[in-house]
């Protein structure tokens, strides 16, 4: 008689802080699996700057787009986005605002965009040791300008994080990653750089697209200001990516 000891029977994917035979915590990988249902998210830098790019998805008809914001604010020069479970995602993005905000308060300067990261990896990986507790089930990218420059950082939900030069959270990640090797340039305009995310969300997006569709936040290196596309900006911008 054949019996069944996979991870669900011998309870490794229910227990937190128990490996598996293979070396593996089940619930962290679980955590990764939400990620990838999350709405497509871009996070690139260039020579004069960084953004961040968002396709936003009507779910329900009664939805108002404008009013769906997926882009936020941590400090001046930082801001980030997330791909997940969405209440887990606003948690973490208030602690990177009190995060950001007590480094001003005890140093007197900004934060680097690395120093927030790491804090909020911290967190994520306090979360996958400890018994009571489950995985965020989120990973997030953090995008700014810095005394280092450009800067996109990408954290997991297993507590990892690392810097990119373009990072892809969500669904069709592996699609719009290829997409991007091919195509990106550290040297290209934050113009061309818009573009070229618009192009690689739309690669793997419905056939009809439309300005409301798209957040796109960015900071320029010469202003370390994060400034929200408008939609007629967004418009523009689409025009080139169609073209």
């Amino acid at each position: 008689m054949a019996f069944g000891f996979g991870p669900q029977q011998m309870g490794y994917d229910r227990a937190i802080t128990v490996f598996s035979p293979e070396g593996k915590l089940y619930q962290v990988e679980y955590a990764f699996e939400a990620v990838k249902r999350g709405w497509s998210t871009i996070g690139m830098k260039c020579k004069e700057g960084v953004l961040i790019a968002v396709e936003r998805k009507k779910l329900q008809n009664l939805i108002d787009l404008k009013h769906l914001e997926k882009i936020f604010v941590v400090d001046d020069h930082i801001m980030t986005s997330f791909a997940g479970l969405a209440a887990d995602g606003r948690i973490l993005v208030d602690i990177a605002r009190e995060v950001a905000l007590r480094h001003r308060f005890l140093y007197d300067e900004p934060p680097t965009v690395e120093y927030v990261a790491k804090v909020i990896s911290d967190v994520k990986q306090a979360y996958t040791q400890h018994a009571g507790v489950r995985p965020f089930g989120v990973a997030l990218i953090f995008a700014g300008v810095d005394e280092f420059g450009p800067q996109v950082f990408m954290t997991e939900p297993s507590g990892q994080y690392m810097s990119y030069y373009a990072a892809v959270i969500g669904q069709n990640q592996s699609q719009i990653s290829e997409y991007l090797e091919g195509r990106y340039n550290y040297d290209m305009s934050l113009d061309d750089a818009i573009v070229l995310a618009l192009k690689a969300l739309m690669s793997v997006g419905a056939e009809e697209v439309s300005p409301e569709n798209y957040e796109i936040g960015i900071v320029r290196a010469d202003e370390r200001k994060v400034r929200k596309l408008t939609e007629e900006e967004v418009a523009k911008y689409l025009e080139r990516a169609k073209a």
